[in-house]
């Protein structure tokens, strides 16, 4: 395997790990796509399953994050006029 990718496996995985960040904000970070992402954490198996302890934390609360974002979106003149 290529050493760029090597680092890039390390640096993706390390990142989730500490942060707590989605597939799909680790993507934006790295600029490579959630395809590219979900490949790199599994070819470290000894970081995979750290990293898939976090990510499955992430899918817990995905309905959450999502249910709150709709309510921003609806109901920002609301907040903003202190209701």
């Amino acid at each position: 395997m290529n050493l760029y990718i090597e680092t890039r496996v390390l640096n993706i995985a390390d990142y989730i790990i500490e942060t707590g960040a989605t597939v799909r904000a680790a993507a934006g970070v790295f600029g490579v796509s959630k395809s590219t992402v979900h490949k790199d954490i599994t070819i470290n198996k000894a970081l995979a399953e750290k990293v898939a302890a976090v990510l499955e934390v992430n899918r817990e609360e995905r309905h959450i994050r999502g249910g709150r974002a709709t309510y921003l979106k609806y109901h920002h003149d609301d907040e903003a006029a202190g209701a």
